[in-house]
């Protein structure tokens, strides 16, 4: 057996590296898997790259599978594909989604994977990650059948949850994005798109996923008295200004932020991370989500195409990492 890989480190905000790495042989209850496929997550993974982390959120932001420490090095990302090779007989061959960093093959506990339905081929599976964050909102948003809704940030998040907002019956959505570019995506999705300054007011939901303070403000102006934003932006270690002047108490709205890694208790205290993630790759069988995907490279290019990616000269929603067929 091939215990070896390669693996994508920062080495230093701003500049990355592939490093050789020497893996165990799988334990009990542990299983190696062969990458096929990894994704970048631009807003996250290109914070974590420009080394834009707070202090204060270290041990937060830390992935399932990290290794090193914010700023740098660190080994990062949770969004791979493969197929296991070794292991769990009940796992033998089969197609996995796991929370690891960009590695050509990795050893994990068993209970780290999820099999991906026959129905989600695995290009599309690197999303899982960001559907099951879309899940997640939804969760805490609890959106009602009839709501007039605004998703403002047409990202991968904010695209995510926009597509999922559009199978709610009698609702009424809109994607709000000032590029131009994401209406092609939206019409993918078979969402209405719009420019901040002609979206749709009266919401009863706007859905705020732009990392803008400008997108948070229009998220604002568009809702309905005692309507409610859904914040899912992080913003790192930046500071962000709100017009709570005016009308905001007088129209009695409300600002709720929503947690990737857990739900309200009140809200769904019976659901478990596995449950939002085997939830998230059985939507994945629908095929107008690969519109989400909007990049692909080689294992190989990922110290230079993070930096491009981190600049906005490639513009991205997720970006896929293609691996070869040997470690």
């Amino acid at each position: 057996m091939n215990l070896t890989a390669r693996a994508f480190w920062l080495g230093r905000p701003g500049q990355g590296e592939i490093r050789d790495v020497h893996l165990p042989e799988p334990g009990e209850d542990e299983v190696l898997v062969r990458s096929l496929f990894s994704g970048v997550s631009r807003g996250t993974e290109t914070l974590v790259f420009r080394g834009g982390v707070p202090e204060s959120q270290y041990a937060a932001m830390r992935a399932p599978f990290q290794e090193g420490d914010f700023p740098a090095p660190v080994k990062y990302g949770y969004l791979s594909v493969g197929v296991v090779e070794a292991g769990a007989e009940e796992l033998l061959g089969r197609t996995v989604f796991c929370l690891y960093p960009h590695q050509t093959r990795y050893v994990v506990p068993a209970s780290a994977v999820t099999v991906v339905p026959d129905t989600v081929p695995a290009e599309r599976a690197v999303l899982a990650g960001t559907v099951e964050t879309a899940v997640n909102a939804l969760w805490d948003a609890a959106p009602l059948v009839g709501d007039r809704i605004a998703v403002v940030g047409g990202g991968m998040v904010g695209c995510s949850v926009a597509a999922l907002l559009a199978r709610f019956p009698g609702v009424r959505v809109q994607l709000v994005d000032a590029d131009p570019a994401r209406a092609k995506v939206a019409q993918a999705l078979g969402i209405d798109f719009a420019p901040p300054a002609d979206a749709l007011g009266g919401c009863d939901l706007v859905v705020h996923a732009s990392a803008t303070e400008q997108g948070l403000t229009r998220a604002l102006e568009l809702l309905t008295a005692e309507g409610t934003v859904l914040e899912l932006s992080w913003y790192g270690d930046r500071r962000v200004a709100l017009p709570l002047g005016e009308d905001f108490h007088s129209r009695r709205l409300v600002i709720r932020s929503s947690q990737v890694g857990a739900v309200s208790p009140a809200r769904r205290s019976s659901r478990s991370y596995a449950d939002r993630l085997a939830l998230a790759l059985d939507l994945l069988a629908d095929p107008a989500l690969d519109a989400l995907v909007t990049g692909e490279s080689a294992f190989e290019e990922l110290p230079d195409v993070l930096p491009k990616l981190a600049s906005g000269e490639i513009p991205a929603l997720c970006h896929r990492v293609r691996y070869a067929d040997t470690a």
